[in-house]
């Protein structure tokens, strides 16, 4: 009862349930104009048939007014012919070029970073699915998919074409989309889809969008989307991309541990997708490659949490939203809070130091509609030093229904010839009022048999989830439980045996209040709890007070928070090998950070966090430095420092450090040389990737790569009985990768 009444707390509390404003009952329309020839996609809009498209306008702004009109608006028009759906828009600015924001060039840029202008198109017209395509003003490119505005798919690339040109009254974009890349109902007759233009004007971080939305909601929410009408779309074709690749390598090992190799290799496969129709869609995968994929991130973790490295390689980045649901941190969240996934990828090809392990052949069928999504993943890993030939299965159901709420079930197996491990989870999306939704999943795993032929028991997860925002308030209401036995061996766990309850709510003030250089002030605080779940016994809690955070007119922010710790250790814990005995601690942290408008040629972000740590002191200092004097030329520089004072059984006082620098050298958006270099103190870890990416046509790629990764480590010895003894002595361990890639797609 004890986890109930929170809930019950906050729904009864109508100071938090304040309304955002319903959908606009007459909608706005645009019409596409049908043209027969193709257009030449250069940014210049010179062709006559642009002209004979009908404009709309009279933008309105979602920041820093909401329903007031567009300080700078913005025209688009569309066109469309047997093969594409043209958009172009033309964003209007009085001081042109002057104004425009743009650091990198890097596809898939960063929200909110630079101009940007969007579509978001939802072909079925059910207010539920969107497929983004968005644009800066040197043309790199965008793309996402979404579902209730609450299921992103951020990293999904679909094969669409962008041009742009500046002059010294804005800037203009032109976008071909085809048909293929879209998805929409096959009908004969003319057809009405959900639509909606987005602006973001940097230089005064100004949102503006065609048909009007609550400032608490982005583009995504489809319900508030105009009406694009008379689209007489193709009838149906076939839709293959077949996309072979050659890769060229060059490995080298040398150290005492990982061993001395030289291997010279040449690898070929490739990937074959098939659009059965607008719903369906077939993945099929042989002699499977990430090499171009980007590295891993080094962190020191101080927390008693698992570090979850996101997914980077391409074919599992698509349909992740369908597959990877579970737990996730809460949107405004900066606690420890737990990240449970049933399905996580990177289980798949990938052992735990993150190295390849080689993928035969993988298939992936996923099929969409009005009223439900399914998908099927199978993959075979091939065996390995150490591991055997191993099967993947994930298997995906979910049903919509009422007006945005959804339930679904989720099946994992991993099988190899010693065992089967099989998960399986029930879960729920429910949007109870437009600011109001509640998440939760059920999920059992258990396995046939262990690796030592000893059957282990089943075990349980479950979460629920009440997450609210409105224009004035955010409140959520989560927990968790995970008991000891739960081991989806294709999921991720990041803290097993514990019970999490997280209340929080921060306020969205704003008003005549605040100094002109303020736009909102957004104070809050949650409480963070971790009980044993097998004893019920209350082993970690933190109380967060926010009293100061301020979200600038610029987009930069400032903050400060004040933490509670109450940890109970039940068995050694060794942050960065610092070893901290079982106990009861009890210590205060303060922290403060400050970060400026990141789409500036120079920008910044600087954090302190200091006070206790278990039993001594800990500091912990982040700078970050972007310089991006040209959109071509660009170089992040951050450094971490973590100086602990009187840690430990051995009270030690010693500083860990984290060294970090990327750069992009762009000569456009499809020719970029990219460098990443980071260096850690501890064990002295360094990694290097530089990558020579050239998109030669549409998503057809050329590669260049090197990777290096050192580290030292201690000796060990084998001892006559067969076991290995550490010593004391350290040695330097090198992995060296040179790769050569070219890939081609061929659309049918």
């Amino acid at each position: 009862m004890r986890y109930v009444l929170p809930v019950l707390l906050f729904l009864s509390t109508s100071a938090f349930s304040q309304a955002v404003f319903q959908p606009d009952s007459i909608k706005r329309q645009l019409q596409a104009t049908k043209i027969e020839r193709s257009l030449r996609v250069d940014g210049r809009l010179n062709e006559v048939e642009w002209q004979q498209a009908l404009p709309t306008s009279k933008f309105v702004q979602i920041e820093p007014y909401q329903r007031q009109p567009a300080n700078h608006d913005t025209q688009v028009r569309l066109l469309y012919n047997r093969d594409f759906l043209y958009v172009a828009a033309f964003m209007q600015d009085s001081l042109g070029r002057k104004a425009l924001r743009v650091p990198n060039l890097k596809r898939d840029f960063t929200y909110g970073s630079s101009d940007i202008i969007g579509v978001s198109v939802d072909g079925f017209h059910d207010g539920r699915n969107a497929m983004m395509f968005a644009a800066n003003p040197y043309g790199s490119q965008r793309d996402l998919l979404s579902f209730d505005d609450a299921i992103i798919d951020e990293d999904w690339d679909g094969l669409w074409r962008v041009r742009t040109s500046r002059t010294d009254s804005g800037w203009v974009a032109e976008m071909a989309i085809p048909w293929q890349t879209l998805r929409y109902q096959r009908t004969d007759t003319a057809q009405t889809w959900g639509i909606n233009f987005f602006r973001i004007r940097r230089a005064t971080n100004e949102l503006t969008t065609w048909s009007a939305i609550p400032r608490a909601f982005s583009p995504l929410r489809m319900p508030y989307a105009g009406i694009l009408s008379g689209i007489e779309a193709p009838p149906a074709r076939a839709n293959v991309r077949f996309q072979p690749y050659l890769l060229v390598s060059d490995d080298r090992n040398n150290g005492s541990e990982i061993g001395q190799r030289h291997q010279t290799q040449v690898k070929a496969g490739g990937e074959l997708k098939w659009a059965i129709n607008p719903s369906t869609v077939l993945d099929l995968t042989v002699n499977t490659d990430f090499a171009q994929a980007d590295a891993d991130r080094q962190v020191n973790n101080l927390t008693r949490l698992s570090v979850f490295f996101p997914e980077r390689r391409p074919f599992f980045l698509e349909n992740a939203g369908l597959f990877g649901v579970g737990l996730s941190p809460i949107q405004g969240f900066w606690g420890g809070q737990m990240i449970v996934r049933p399905f996580f990828s990177r289980r798949i090809g990938l052992d735990d130091a993150g190295r390849p392990v080689p993928i035969d052949a993988g298939a992936r069928l996923v099929y969409r509609s009005l009223r439900r999504n399914a998908g099927v993943l199978y993959m075979r890993q091939r065996e390995g030093d150490g591991s055997l030939a191993t099967n993947y299965f994930v298997g995906r159901f979910s049903e919509n229904f009422g007006t945005q709420n959804r339930l679904g079930g989720l099946l994992t197996m991993k099988n190899t010839a010693a065992y089967t491990n099989l998960t399986g989870s029930v879960d729920g999306f429910f949007r109870l009022r437009p600011s109001l939704s509640l998440t939760t999943m059920v999920s059992l795993s258990g396995n046939t048999a262990s690796p030592t032929g000893t059957p282990p028991g089943n075990g349980f997860f479950g979460y629920y989830q009440l997450y609210n925002r409105s224009n004035q308030w955010v409140w959520w209401v989560n927990q968790a439980i995970t008991t000891k036995n739960y081991n989806p061996e294709v999921g991720f766990v990041s803290r097993a045996n514990v019970v999490e309850t997280t209340p929080g709510f921060y306020w969205l003030g704003r008003g005549k209040f605040l100094p002109a250089w303020i736009r909102a002030t957004e104070p809050g605080g949650f409480v963070l709890t971790y009980h044993q779940a097998s004893t019920g016994r209350l082993i970690e809690r933190q109380y967060n007070l926010n009293p100061l955070w301020f979200m600038l007119q610029s987009g930069g922010y400032l903050g400060g928070f004040i933490n509670g710790y109450y940890q109970r250790l039940d068995e050694p814990f060794s942050p960065v090998g610092i070893a901290i005995a079982r106990g009861k601690y009890r210590y205060w942290r303060y922290n403060l950070l400050l970060g400026s408008d990141r789409s500036r040629k120079v920008s910044y972000s600087a954090s302190i966090d200091w006070g206790g740590y278990y039993n001594g002191r800990l500091t912990t200092t982040a700078l970050g430095l972007t310089l991006a004097p040209l959109p071509h030329i660009s170089a992040v520089l951050s450094w971490q420092s973590n100086q602990f004072g009187a840690v430990g059984l051995a009270r030690e006082s010693t500083n860990v450090q984290l060294f970090s620098v990327e750069t992009r050298l762009a000569l456009n958006p499809r020719l970029q040389l990219i460098g990443f270099y980071q260096f850690n103190t501890a064990s002295r870890r360094d990694l290097y990737n530089i990558r020579l990416s050239w998109e030669y046509q549409p998503l057809s790629f050329l590669y260049l790569v090197f990777n290096q990764r050192a580290y030292d480590d201690f000796l060990t010895h084998v001892m006559p009985d067969g076991h290995r003894h550490v010593t004391g002595d350290l040695a330097r361990q090198r992995e060296q990768h040179l790769i050569g890639k070219i890939s081609y797609l061929k659309q049918f």
